[in-house]
């Protein structure tokens, strides 16, 4: 019978944990998959800077197995506008974020868009989906709090937002790929 040394024990559990390393920074390679921001572009309009985005959502199985049993999931849209510095780091000028509940019932046979206190009902997923993809004349921030001679970007990023799943589901999700849909993206503003 071979009883390991000290060194190979060691020399083991380096390898467990560079594999472990290993496996923990190819993860977020993977997580932008399954959405296309078709468009994305700010405009003024009535002394606002607003964003308009569509996005194109393919749902992985896994998610669409889920939603067909009844587990509502969460879309997550965010803008920060910043503005340049070359002295500090650029300065956060606004944020905003909405979240959008997708939900099948089973007992009427529609799917449930909520954002916010509002909810709406559609007759297939894909309608469904259509809706919480896309946002239209959503307001960033008032062009009066904008010193105009600077420049600014906004950061833009929409996710499948797995920390509202219900909890038994969450666990063990973190090297699943299938639920990590997401894009995000940057774009200059003019103010």
């Amino acid at each position: 019978m071979h009883v390991p040394t000290v060194r190979q024990l060691i020399k083991q559990g380096l390898t467990a944990l560079l594999l472990v390393l290993a496996v923990l920074l190819i993860a977020p390679a993977v997580r932008a998959q399954g959405v296309e921001l078709v468009t994305l572009e700010t405009s003024r309009n009535e002394g606002t800077i607003s964003l308009d985005f569509v996005a194109r959502v393919t749902l992985p199985k896994a998610v669409e197995d889920a939603l067909q049993r009844g587990v509502p999931v969460y879309f997550v849209a965010e803008a920060q506008m910043f503005r340049n510095r070359w002295y500090w780091r650029d300065e956060r000028v606004a944020r905003v974020s909405r979240s959008w509940r997708l939900a099948y019932r089973p007992l009427t046979s529609d799917w449930r868009v909520s954002l916010g206190g509002l909810s709406q009902t559609y007759p297939s997923m894909a309608e469904a989906l259509s809706t919480v993809s896309r946002s239209g004349n959503w307001k960033l921030v008032d062009v009066a709090q904008l010193d105009t001679d600077k420049s600014f970007y906004v950061e833009f990023s929409y996710r499948l937002d797995t920390s509202q799943l219900p909890g038994p589901m969450q666990f063990g999700l973190g090297g699943q790929s299938d639920w990590a849909l997401g894009a995000s993206r940057t774009l200059k503003v003019e103010p």
